[in-house]
């Protein structure tokens, strides 16, 4: 379990920068991260730090689909932790 925890602990922290980034380049009228890179990074283990990156930065919180991604990821995340506690 500590290996799986770590690795989507890092991977939020990733997501947390990621988001912080491109708010700073949205408002700064700047190239901007492409929205499948985003949504990957919270698949891909980074649903928590996604989600709060789009609560503090209030960032893509008007589009539907970052939600339905990061929630349906973060209970994948959570249920992976659960079974590997098993």
């Amino acid at each position: 379990m500590r290996p799986l925890l770590i690795a989507f602990g890092v991977m939020s922290l990733i997501s947390l920068a990621v988001y912080g980034a491109d708010k700073a380049r949205a408002q700064s009228r700047r190239w901007r991260i492409p929205e499948s890179c985003l949504l990957l990074l919270g698949f891909l283990g980074g649903a928590a730090g996604a989600l709060l990156g789009m609560l503090i930065f209030r960032h893509k919180t008007r589009r539907w689909y970052f939600w339905a991604v990061n929630l349906a990821s973060l209970a994948w995340q959570l249920t992976a932790l659960y079974v590997s506690l098993s």
